[in-house]
């Protein structure tokens, strides 16, 4: 996958100059329906300066007005109120979760077909998704994403809008059906499901025709969604080219929206939609600061409807949000909206998307994989990890073996805390900060720190310091901005005298947008792992 400085992403090694940008729009002052109660959308639209500011009056909600000039205390208050919805909660605390590129790419050793690739291409000798989903689950992801038609338009359901699907390929003489398979799969094995659908199209001859096209793709969408059983995450690539008529095509990601929230109402939409967004690189790293509530940029002649799960859908403007802050009091203080819009942090287990043969020998070892783990789910999002399958239709030995390795160490690290509290009560305050105490054994030793808020009641923690203290003396070993849902800090061991019997670990909240609503905080001893450099193109 390959995201261009001003594309949404476009899966492929390469990036294609025929990938265009969306052109952002105005920002809009818009409001906000309260977050605590989900009504269905009945109440008819109304604009930005009809709705009422829920959040100034103390509410928690999904969407946040900032007036022009409005003092930056004012506006961190109200950010503190914005909340996720439940699909946005749900979708959090699955923390890790797969992508399974496997389509005409992984037959012709490619990243991006160009819709000229015959159907007969496709045929794998040895098709197993129970095999993907055995591999991915012991890893312990617990959603799967799979690529059900990339750009080269060709789909992996038999679908009634195109011949350039499995239906016309030789894999079980054009009876097959990967999207069913690997849904069965993951219902049998209590694994979520998910669908990418490219909406570039490289063979569909009406791409470039606007309305045509649109309508063929929600038509696709209605196969996809009302065929194979619940769907938790729709994932949308923003790539987009011209036709074969020379005309661009305007994707009408409104009404794509609507389709999934009718026929899959406890979906996320990542990417081109208001639920979850792109963190704004392929390497897996997280931003060290990391806010779900950042800043979003609306249509100015939107319609909003209050009453809705979903109020924004219609003034969504989709674009890359790839600044290194999105979320700091600095970077709040223009906003004109505020929303709840979280982190997903993609990577492959190999430099290219589709699996290549040749590539083998590069699959990220346990510790890269565990790295990137902390720099994710430790870092305030959730973790999207490509496995590609072979031509043969399994995970391949090498990507099962680095999964396993990887899966050892967060087990053997992160089962049996040293200390633990959830929640952690608090332990009095140092002036104006927040202070909250764990106490630990004599002799022990720790390396890693896990703290998380409860998020639906906001993410408010902006400055903090981890200390060990002993009697009335403390000492720091690390410090972090950022909690959120999870954050993860790995740090040199520290050890407990063995003659102290008071030892305690002390987090000491600095600055907050709100009174900080920690929900755990423990430490555990990792133990030394092997170091991994940072690859080509990747950040540590």
């Amino acid at each position: 996958m390959k995201h261009g400085p001003t594309s949404r992403p476009a899966y492929g090694g390469l990036h294609d100059p025929r990938a265009r940008a969306v052109k952002p729009h105005i920002a809009a002052t818009v409001v906000i329906a309260a977050a605590s109660v989900f009504l269905s959308a009945t109440g008819p639209a109304s604009t930005a300066s009809q709705q009422p500011d829920t959040a100034a009056a103390g509410r928690f909600v999904r969407f946040a007005t900032v007036a022009p000039g409005e003092p930056i205390e004012q506006v961190a208050a109200k950010a503190a109120r914005v909340v996720p919805s439940p699909n946005q909660l749900a979708w959090q605390e699955r923390e890790f979760i797969a992508f399974a590129h496997f389509g005409m790419n992984t037959f012709t050793d490619r990243e991006w077909g160009d819709g000229r690739e015959s159907p007969s291409l496709f045929n794998p000798t040895d098709f197993d998704a129970r095999q993907w989903v055995d591999v991915l689950k012991a890893a312990g992801m617990r959603l799967l994403i799979l690529t059900a038609k990339h750009h080269d338009g060709f789909c992996l359901w038999p679908t009634a809008t195109t011949a350039h699907s499995v239906t016309s390929s030789p894999w079980k003489a054009g009876k097959g059906d990967v999207v069913a398979e690997v849904a069965r799969a993951c219902r049998e094995a209590g694994l979520a499901f998910g669908v990418y659908v490219s909406p570039w199209d490289r063979h569909e001859p009406s791409y470039g025709d606007s309305p045509r096209y649109n309508e063929l793709f929600r038509a696709q969408l209605r196969e996809l969604l009302t065929g194979y059983g619940e769907i938790a995450e729709v994932w949308f690539d923003g790539a987009n080219g011209e036709g074969p008529n020379g005309k661009r095509q305007v994707y009408d990601w409104p009404s794509y929206y609507r389709v999934v929230r009718e026929l899959q109402p406890k979906a996320v939409i990542f990417g081109m939609a208001p639920d979850v967004r792109w963190v704004g690189t392929e390497s897996g790293y997280g931003r060290e600061t990391e806010w779900s509530v950042v800043p979003l940029t609306l249509r100015e002649d939107a319609a909003i409807r209050p009453e809705s799960p979903h109020p924004l859908d219609e003034a969504f403007v989709p674009g890359d949000l790839t600044a290194p802050d999105l979320g700091s009091r600095e970077a709040i203080r223009s906003a004109t909206v505020l929303a709840w819009y979280p982190a997903e942090t993609d990577v492959s287990i190999r430099p290219g998307w589709f699996y290549h043969a040749k590539q083998d020998l590069q699959v990220k070892t346990p510790a890269k994989l565990v790295d990137i783990y902390f720099s994710s789910v430790g870092r305030n999002g959730v973790l999207l990890l490509n496995v590609p399958p072979d031509q043969r239709g399994r995970i391949a030995d090498a990507d099962v073996k680095s999964l396993q390795g990887m899966r050892a160490v967060l087990d053997r690290a992160l089962a049996a805390p040293v200390a633990e509290a959830r929640p952690p009560k608090p332990a009095g305050a140092a002036g104006a900060a927040a202070v909250y105490e764990v106490p630990v054994g004599a002799g022990r030793a720790f390396d890693v720190a896990l703290l998380q808020e409860d998020i639906r009641q906001g993410q408010r923690v902006e400055q903090f310091t981890l200390e060990l203290c002993a009697g009335a003396d403390c000492r720091a070993f690390a410090r972090g901005t950022t909690i959120g849902y999870k954050r993860l800090l790995r740090f040199p061991e520290v050890r407990v005298d063995g003659a102290r019997r008071d030892a305690r670990v002390r987090v000491t909240i600095h600055q907050a947008r709100a009174t900080p609503r920690v929900s755990a905080f423990a430490v555990y001893r990792m133990g030394a792992v092997e170091p991994q450099a940072a690859g080509p193109g990747e950040t540590r």
